[in-house]
């Protein structure tokens, strides 16, 4: 039985939960296409968050990984183009570091691409009923980070043919935006539903579709 790592964050910024977690926890021992789901909550910590997750792909040698994170903000799952390498944070960590302008990974190229079908996997999620675009920007706090560090990996040190990885963030669960008046929310058994399409997607279409995805802004 092969492994799929899905990876959520703890909370940080001072909130009492990280939908990520929450969402990606609820995934544990679920089985999909032949493979069985992994969960690890990561820290929101500058450079421990990828000793974490080096430590995980270590463990269970997976054929997918998929990295989850928080985008307040956001009104849909919105599956991430492409990773930088850069740390920038507007706020602190949960260790209060705040890299400005610093590499992710030094001497490593500037970005990569995700490997998953993320047009597919929106695709898919619509077609559900579940709000989902194309995200052209992972931003530069501890998700970016994550994510360029697990496309460098993958890059660097493959683990084997066809492992692929890339990472999703999704919105605010309807606790946290009664906070932030007009701020957009989705229940966590729908972001949950949304998980268990994406893996799937990810799992078993191996050539990304072909059609609009792009941003004007």
């Amino acid at each position: 039985m092969a492994n799929v790592l899905l990876t959520g964050f703890e909370p940080f910024d001072q909130d009492a939960l990280n939908p990520s977690w929450e969402a990606v926890r609820a995934l544990q021992g679920w089985r999909c296409a032949g493979a069985t789901v992994q969960a690890r909550r990561i820290s929101c910590v500058f450079g421990v968050a990828l000793q974490e997750l080096d430590a995980a792909i270590g463990e269970l040698q997976p054929q997918l990984v998929i990295g989850v994170g928080q985008a307040g903000g956001r009104a849909e799952i919105t599956p991430e183009r492409v990773a930088i390498n850069v740390d920038d944070g507007r706020i602190c960590d949960n260790a209060g570091c705040q890299p400005i302008d610093m590499p992710v990974v030094a001497g490593a190229p500037a970005a990569y691409f995700s490997t998953l079908p993320i047009k597919a996997m929106v695709r898919d999620l619509r077609a559900a009923g579940i709000p989902a675009a194309v995200s052209n920007s992972a931003g530069t706090f501890v998700c970016n980070h994550l994510f360029f560090g697990l496309m460098h990996r993958l890059s660097t040190r493959p683990l084997a043919t066809g492992v692929r990885g890339g990472f999703i963030h999704i919105p605010y669960l309807p606790e946290q935006a009664a906070r932030f008046p007009g701020a957009p929310s989705m229940a966590l058994d729908t972001v949950i539903a949304a998980l268990r399409i994406a893996v799937a997607t990810a799992l078993t279409v191996r050539q990304d579709v072909r059609e609009t995805g792009g941003q004007l802004s």
